[in-house]
């Protein structure tokens, strides 16, 4: 019996590396979500700029979008944002969600920094956020032209993420 006791500390250390080499081989942003195949839900919210007009999910039927969750105070937004400028350049459609943020500083920063969106609908109080599964900004949906969402990146989209992820996507549904 003794001599079993010894082996408790190498089961224990087998066991924790493991769980820790399975852990190294997953990608952090690969979140799943459970709206993948489901439609965008509904939803009716200002439109940034001109917050008089209201629209709701028949803003994604009719031609295929990118959903961007984007806020002034997110770090990572900052990043991004330039290679959306050049995507929407390249005439992708863009749909910005401002996410819990402050509307002056929104219109401010889409002045300064360009607009890569067709519209940015504000989500102040981060209802349609919820609804999305939203974790935090930025995170960017592939919705097809029937409203559905396809796919669900969490981060930053740069090139190697919109070439091995969204883009191959984006060719399937348009």
């Amino acid at each position: 019996m003794a001599r079993i006791k010894l082996f408790v500390p190498l089961i224990i250390f087998i066991v924790l590396a493991v769980f820790l080499l399975n852990g190294l081989e997953r990608d952090p942003n690969a979140m799943p979500s459970a709206l993948i195949d489901q439609p965008i839900p509904e939803f009716l919210l200002p439109v940034l700029g001109d917050e008089n007009r209201q629209v709701d999910q028949q803003l994604f039927q009719g031609q295929p979008a990118l959903l961007n969750v984007w806020a002034t105070w997110c770090i990572s937004c900052r990043v991004e944002h330039p290679f959306l400028n050049s995507l929407a350049q390249q005439g992708i459609r863009i749909v910005g969600l401002n996410y819990k943020d402050d509307v002056v500083e929104a219109n401010k920063w889409l002045s300064d920094k360009g607009d890569p969106y067709a519209l940015s609908i504000v989500d102040s109080t981060g209802r349609m956020g919820l609804d999305l599964g939203v974790f935090g900004a930025p995170e960017t949906y592939v919705v097809d032209s029937s409203g559905t969402i396809r796919y669900k990146h969490v981060g930053v989209v740069d090139d190697r993420v919109w070439q091995q992820h969204l883009l191959p996507i984006w060719q399937q549904i348009k």
